[in-house]
């Protein structure tokens, strides 16, 4: 196959792929949109080989093989309350496979300039960045590690070290390949495990939407650079939209949290998240669920209710509730009520996490609504139920000037008229801010397993 000829099927799988991410900011499209994507990336998979002359390869299909087969293996096995660990997973696999491109090209191949070399080296070392990172964030999300930020003494001076080794090895090795080549090299794919795994055990649960989405980024970014060391125009498309497209999404999710990328880079934010701001105990009334009639007001405000909003945090995920919340909105639609749902941003523990819970609970995409749109709706709502939610709907955030979620956007849930809130317990979340709206009026907080206490909210109801 001619370059030429490769080069225009690349840039026709590019735009499928570019088209099914359009379909993709459509909850009701976005299950086509995967599919086409996947269907490009494995036509890529088959156009490359076949410029390649690689059909006759056994050891090739064995490979494809087997990552189909662990690939079908996770996609029946992973929950999808383990969702955000996999695709952290995942992430990590993509940017192992950029270092393990710039590795072979360093040590077997051979780079023919200056600039072949310095795109192997940067292969290698945001690969490296990227699968290190990214197991860490999948050890943290299924609590192997500890959620919390752990930072090591002199951190800032170790990072700082561990950067110098990386720019004085990467300078070594492109510019000056016959100087301790072996050694540089080594420097690199060492420099990049360090400072993935140093980076991402310093950021906070409360951060970790923000982290897997910048990942994501560099993992594309990391393979795009690849790309440019193999001289592959459709590896450098895919990986600069993965690149560019996790970045974007990552800025939306620190506006979303009121973040600095910044100060998440630099560690920042593990000196105020999980720390505890005292405020005043909550006071809100706490009704036994099990009650019926008007001795439960929470079942009394449910049953009586005709425009109910859910607000669905990570303690629905934690409790693997979503189902239970279908359940009790099919009660409520039954008896007249409309039900939608507010899904804010970074609720979870990473983006879109809430939809693909409720998804599974066959929830309709229309029912979910995001924040700007349901925010002007909590005035009229005559209940709104919280589940498993604490900092997304803290009006702390309003108002505590000098707490770590002052200035995010929540979900205005103090706006609205009546307020049923299941959560565990009545402690403040992982920002450490106690919620204020424990202590309005028209609040009744229902502490326990959110799966248990909706059962028995049903029950009652």
């Amino acid at each position: 196959m001619s370059s030429m000829a490769y080069n225009s099927i690349a840039g026709i799988l590019t735009l499928a792929v570019l088209y099914g991410l359009s379909l993709m900011s459509s909850v009701k499209t976005a299950v086509r949109g995967n599919s086409i994507c996947a269907l490009a990336m494995s036509a890529g998979i088959l156009i490359t080989m076949y410029k390649d002359h690689a059909f006759a390869s056994p050891v090739l299909w064995a490979a494809i093989a087997a990552g189909m087969a662990f690939g079908l293996f996770l996609s029946n096995t992973v929950k999808m309350i383990q969702m955000p660990q996999l695709v952290a997973f995942l992430h990590g696999l993509g940017g192992g496979t950029a270092a393990f491109v710039g590795l072979i090209i360093l040590l077997d191949i051979g780079a023919a300039n200056a600039f072949d070399r310095a795109s192997a080296c940067l292969a290698l070392t945001t690969g490296m960045i990227t699968i290190a990172g990214s197991f860490v964030a999948a050890g943290k999300l299924h609590q192997l590690l500890p959620q919390k930020p752990v930072i090591l003494p002199r951190h800032g001076a170790f990072v700082n070290a561990i950067l110098a080794v990386m720019a004085a090895a990467f300078t070594l090795h492109a510019f000056v390949p016959d100087t301790l080549a072996q050694v540089a090299i080594f420097l690199l794919f060492a420099a990049g495990l360090a400072f993935g795994s140093i980076f991402t055990m310093r950021v906070g649960g409360a951060d970790m939407p923000i982290t897997i989405s910048l990942l994501n980024s560099l993992g594309g970014t990391s393979s795009a650079i690849a790309g440019f060391a193999v001289g592959d125009p459709l590896l450098i498309a895919i990986g600069g939209i993965i690149g560019s497209s996790g970045f974007m999404l990552t800025r939306i999710m620190c506006r979303a949290m009121n973040r600095n990328l910044a100060s998440i880079l630099l560690g920042e934010s593990s000196v105020v998240f999980g720390a505890q701001h005292p405020v005043a105990p909550p006071t809100a009334v706490f009704v036994a669920p099990e009650t019926t009639g008007e001795d439960n007001p929470a079942a009394f405000w449910l049953a009586s209710a005709r425009q109910v909003i859910i607000v669905p945090g990570y303690g629905m995920a934690l409790a693997q509730a979503q189902h239970k919340v279908k359940q009790l909105a099919d009660l409520l639609e039954g008896r007249g009520a409309k039900v939608s749902y507010a899904i804010h941003p970074v609720a979870g523990r990473m983006p879109g996490h809430m939809n693909v819970l409720l998804a599974e609970a066959n929830v309709e995409y229309e029912q979910l609504l995001e924040m700007d749109v349901v925010n002007p709706m909590f005035a009229e709502a005559d209940l709104v139920l919280v589940v498993g939610a604490n900092d997304v709907v803290n009006p702390a955030a309003m108002e505590a000037e000098d707490t770590p979620i002052y200035g995010m956007p929540i979900l205005r849930v103090d706006a609205a008229k009546r307020v049923i809130i299941c959560n565990y317990d009545d402690r403040p979340g992982y920002a450490g801010v106690a919620n204020s709206l424990y202590r309005r009026d028209g609040v009744i907080l229902l502490q326990g397993d959110a799966a248990d206490t909706l059962e028995r909210l049903i029950a009652a109801v």
